[in-house]
């Protein structure tokens, strides 16, 4: 029996196999006017069509807590009732399909209001929509505009906005709530002392940089069901200790393991353990399943489910994943918009059932009878 083939139960949540897919940014939402932030006919059919092709559960992109928390104007959001009907759609087609709805909240911080990246990635100025970052220090991120720096009432405010996200979220029909806490975003940015320079209580010591995002994982954890999992996206390193000629102190592995038995105890019920993000100018090399040692590093040390993602590719090694016990699951991104179908065609090779959507099915076992 194939591995990645088998469901796994969260808290009280079937998901009823191991290829998720993982949050991409589309970057294709109405920038301004009443449909900012909702999602798009091309959001519905762009994540129906990887649950029609047999992903266990799919996850919507980084959707901002509120306008000023998008990466760009282009990006989604769920602040209001408009995005909340539009994203419901969303969550129903998918789960029609029997994969679970999942989504993925966050704040871009000081990574925020800038270009899609095929028009180069620069700043938006606010006299053309875009809008002032933040972040926890005043540092820039490789040449964009210097961020304001919260303050602690701000940062507060934050917590509550990621919170009534969550819920927004959950009454669209979402099953999976995820913390993006990744990629050089406003999260990981506070863990970082490479981006967190304060001298408060968010800032200096290891305990003081991870209580933003530990209170912002209580506040989503205290309105999502007890029933339904909650999942926290992580980089598992800067990629600056690696590197022996950097002098810069960053977020190590170990710093990953040590956060995520906090966020177990806080109520985290899988780590997606990717990494990078913070720095542009990180050494890393990347390579088949260069991130699936931080997810093996973290479940062997925690005991809390990862899932693994990052240059999976091909159906042998995303079993080979799950079946060695490096992960739990295998979150697909790049593949996945490759070939939609990417499940079904990998269950086939391990010998395991497609899940195909009936028309579909019918049509494909037509052929094979046909054939045989």
């Amino acid at each position: 029996m194939s591995a990645l083939f088998t469901p796994l139960t969260l808290r009280s949540l079937e998901i009823p196999n191991r290829v998720w897919m993982s949050p991409m940014c589309m970057y294709s939402a109405a920038a301004e006017g009443p449909d900012a932030g909702a999602p798009t006919d091309f959001h519905l059919t762009h994540l129906a069509a990887r649950a029609a092709g047999g992903a266990g559960l799919v996850m919507a992109e980084a959707t901002g807590v509120r306008p000023d928390g998008r990466i760009t104007p282009w990006d989604l959001g769920l602040w209001n009732d408009r995005q909340q009907e539009a994203f419901a759609r969303i969550a129903a087609a998918i789960a029609s399909h029997g994969t679970v709805p999942g989504i993925q909240i966050a704040h871009a911080g000081r990574k925020a209001s800038t270009e899609r990246p095929w028009t180069g990635d620069g700043p938006v100025p606010e006299s053309e929509g875009g809008w002032s970052a933040v972040a926890p220090s005043p540092v820039a991120f490789d040449g964009l505009p210097v961020p304001h720096e919260l303050t602690e009432d701000e940062i507060q405010q934050l917590v509550r906005d990621f919170a009534a996200t969550a819920e927004r979220a959950l009454a669209a029909g979402f099953r999976v709530v995820e913390i993006h806490g990744a990629h050089g975003y406003l999260i990981n940015s506070f863990l970082s002392p490479a981006a967190n320079h304060r001298t408060d209580t968010y800032g200096g010591s290891w305990e003081n940089r991870v209580r933003f995002p530990l209170q912002v994982v209580d506040a989503v954890r205290a309105v999502w069901p007890d029933d339904l999992p909650v999942l926290f996206r992580t980089s598992a390193t800067d990629w600056l200790t690696e590197n022996p000629e950097d002098p810069r102190e960053g977020w190590t592995g170990d710093d990953t393991v040590r956060l995520a038995k906090e966020l177990t105890a806080h109520g985290v019920d899988l780590l997606d353990v990717s990494s990078g993000g913070l720095v542009p100018d990180a050494r890393i090399t990347a390579r088949p399943g260069y991130q699936v040692p931080f997810a093996e590093q973290v479940r062997q040390a925690t005991g809390t489910p990862t899932s693994a993602v990052g240059l999976i590719l091909e159906p042998a090694q995303a079993e080979e994943i799950v079946a060695s016990g490096q992960a739990d699951a295998v979150m697909l991104g790049r593949q996945l918009l490759r070939d939609p179908h990417w499940a079904h065609h990998a269950a086939a090779v391990l010998g395991a059932e497609p899940r195909w959507p009936d028309p579909y099915g019918y049509a494909v076992a037509r052929r094979i009878t046909a054939k045989s």
